[in-house]
């Protein structure tokens, strides 16, 4: 895990926490211009409570840094319509008390305020924003660390659903040939009993007839008694 003085030291350390603009907040109110998005020199050094010779100390060290990170610079007819749009942003009647600045004007986005967080050594809000951000961060890797271990723990399930997948397979396979087995008794059992149908359907035909025969002898028992002459 990073510390806070790898952190002071290295750029690409703070490059990876440069999207934690919501820890500054945490820390402190940033007071932003009317746009909510730009803060000036003395914001900047009123939120960390130092002096504006402290920021631009910083920001001249490390120019390239900050200036990746939204550190701006107006001058000329960029500066004027700057203002121009922060006083039509301004509510109530404290438009008059904007400070426009008469030749020049830095501008600082919360990234950039976040940038100057991790370069400032001898502010103790800066020091509170950096602890937010390494705790931030090993709460993170703690998080990584137990789903890491909860995703090893399902690997391992699934390894021992394969394993008796592979155990079940020749079982499977027997019971399958089983199945077909039984599958062909039964239509042989099915065709018996077709077979056993039509015979008994004859059968009862053959007894309709005799039933016929008898009732028809028991009408006329002379044809009976003459049928029994001829055979003696």
């Amino acid at each position: 895990m990073p510390t806070e003085v790898a952190l002071l030291e290295s750029r690409a350390l703070r490059v990876e926490q440069m999207g934690r603009v919501d820890v500054l907040d945490k820390v402190k109110s940033l007071v932003m211009l009317p746009d909510g998005i730009h803060v000036r020199t003395e914001d900047v050094a009123r939120y960390f409570e130092v002096s504006t010779e402290v920021v631009k100390k910083v920001t001249q060290r490390h120019r390239g840094e900050v200036s990746e990170n939204g550190l701006k610079l107006l001058r000329g007819d960029e500066l004027q319509k700057f203002h121009r749009d922060m006083l039509s942003l301004w509510n109530g009647e404290g438009a008059e008390s904007y400070p426009q600045a008469a030749t020049q004007l830095t501008l600082y986005t919360r990234r950039t305020v976040l940038n100057v967080a991790m370069l400032l050594r001898d502010s103790d809000i800066a020091r509170c924003v950096r602890t937010y951000l390494l705790d931030a961060e090993q709460d993170l890797r703690a998080g990584y660390a137990s789903l890491e271990h909860r995703v090893t723990r399902v690997e391992s399930c699934l390894a021992g659903v394969g394993s008796a997948l592979q155990e079940l397979g020749p079982v499977l396979d027997r019971m399958s040939h089983r199945l077909d087995s039984l599958d062909r008794r039964l239509d042989a059992t099915h065709q018996v009993v077709g077979a056993m149908s039509v015979r008994l359907g004859h059968v009862a035909e053959d007894i309709v007839g005799i039933d016929g025969r008898m009732d028809e002898l028991a009408r006329n028992p002379k044809d009976l008694n003459r049928r029994r002459d001829k055979r003696s």
